[in-house]
């Protein structure tokens, strides 16, 4: 038997079988197994280790469940080692090519490939075998960044393609791996670890911070140092710990410019920005823009930062200041994007909304806090939502045991409840 086929046996369900399939996240599964049957290419994106691959085994197994037969699936992951020969698209078509004279699968053939933008020149096969109407394909695709789909690939498939962006887990998930209930210790507990999967499999804390440590190196120096021919390495990761330790705080590149230039660091407006942009395509975090609520437009200028996961927050830089508040906030805005709402920060007349939650024909305003522990805390967050004069959906996130009852059409949720709202 051909070598490569030999390698690729170990990684397909045709071949051992005695693959780790992982926690079932049926929540993009589902979603990615709606779309089966045609000849849209389903790409996966999200930060390194966030699970796709997971999710990519996933639903084909659910396909090889659902009546396909196994030699009729491939998967590719280019992340392996074992995949390191897959250096340009030649050598994956003729990998491909390979496979179908070898296994010598009768129809469809689904094709998964992982990480597919280490493979140079990827979009010719994706854009070949995708439109190819002489033989049925389908395409199942992940990749570690947000910019993958622009350029050539857009224009080639020019909207053949549907995006599904992969984040960690969320917190329904979390109680679904630690078999604990749903409550205000359990939230705690995921608020001060985090949703990265392989997180769950290590048990000791120090083991823990190295391995989120590993992931943060991994993703600064692959996904944006060699990606982007980065002149300043140190400068890109000082501005990564710069924004993890400023989640949830509105701010601006020329206040993070100033605060290196007060340290004694010599940068300029554009190269903050340009490897803020890099952080972000590579989803370590997540800029949220402003909203002008009585405008009904987008603000430019400051803006706040999320964190993708807060495990590089809880076990990287927790020495820093850092209240419940912001936590909680950060973890709303990440269930919001999980949920496919875009979100803003809203603004009216002096007074700031936390999100404005926007799907469809739908809008959210929510504001979060820690605790309404005192009568200012609950004036302060009731009426910034009560100066909204349109009939939207209002809501206050908190961490309290106690659920308030409605107030001037806004609900109180619990954290740890914010599933409800969807």
């Amino acid at each position: 038997m051909d070598e490569k086929i030999s390698l690729l046996k170990e990684y397909n369900l045709w071949g051992s079988g005695n693959l780790d399939w992982g926690y079932q996240r049926s929540e993009y599964t589902d979603k990615i197994t709606s779309y089966i049957g045609n000849r849209l290419v389903k790409v996966l994106v999200g930060q390194r280790r966030s699970g796709k691959s997971y999710i990519l085994r996933q639903v084909a197994k659910q396909l090889v469940n659902n009546g396909i037969k196994p030699e009729n699936t491939l998967l590719i992951n280019r992340e392996l080692t074992d995949f390191d020969f897959l250096r340009t698209y030649k050598d994956l078509d003729e990998l491909i090519k390979l496979y179908k004279k070898e296994i010598n699968p009768s129809g469809k053939v689904f094709i998964f490939i992982d990480e597919i933008q280490i493979i140079d020149g990827w979009e010719k096969i994706v854009n070949s075998y995708s439109q190819d109407f002489a033989k049925s394909y389908e395409l199942f695709i992940s990749g570690s960044n947000s910019k993958m789909l622009s350029g050539e690939l857009a224009t080639l498939l020019s909207g053949r393609y549907v995006c599904f962006e992969v984040f960690p887990f969320s917190y329904s998930e979390y109680l679904g791996i630690i078999q604990q209930e749903r409550g205000r210790q359990s939230y705690l507990d995921y608020m001060n670890s985090g949703g990265l999967p392989e997180l769950f499999m290590i048990q000791k804390s120090e083991l823990k911070r190295n391995y989120i440590s590993a992931i943060k190196d991994t993703v600064l120096l692959r996904d944006i140092i060699q990606r982007h021919n980065i002149r300043d390495p140190r400068l890109l990761e000082d501005i990564f710990i710069f924004l993890i330790n400023n989640a949830s705080n509105l701010i601006s590149i020329s206040n993070i410019v100033k605060y290196f230039k007060g340290l004694g660091r010599r940068t300029s407006f554009d190269a903050v920005s340009l490897y803020i942009g890099y952080i972000g395509e590579a989803f370590l975090i997540h800029r949220c823009d402003r909203y002008d609520i009585r405008g009904k437009d987008t603000i430019s200028g400051n803006a706040k930062f999320y964190i993708n996961d807060l495990s590089y927050k809880n076990y990287l830089y927790s020495g820093y200041g850092y209240g419940y508040g912001y936590l909680v906030e950060n973890l709303v805005y990440l269930e919001l994007r999980r949920k496919e709402f875009d979100v803003y920060i809203g603004t009216l007349r002096n007074k700031e909304i936390d999100f404005v939650a926007k799907q469809a024909d739908r809008v959210i305003y929510l504001q979060s806090c820690y605790m309404l522990s005192d009568e200012t805390t609950v004036e302060r967050e009731y009426s910034s939502l009560e100066s909204i004069n349109d009939s939207f959906e209002k809501v206050i996130v908190s961490l309290d045991e106690i659920k308030r009852p409605l107030r001037n059409g806004i609900q109180h949720i619990q954290a740890w409840n914010l599933d409800d709202l969807f």
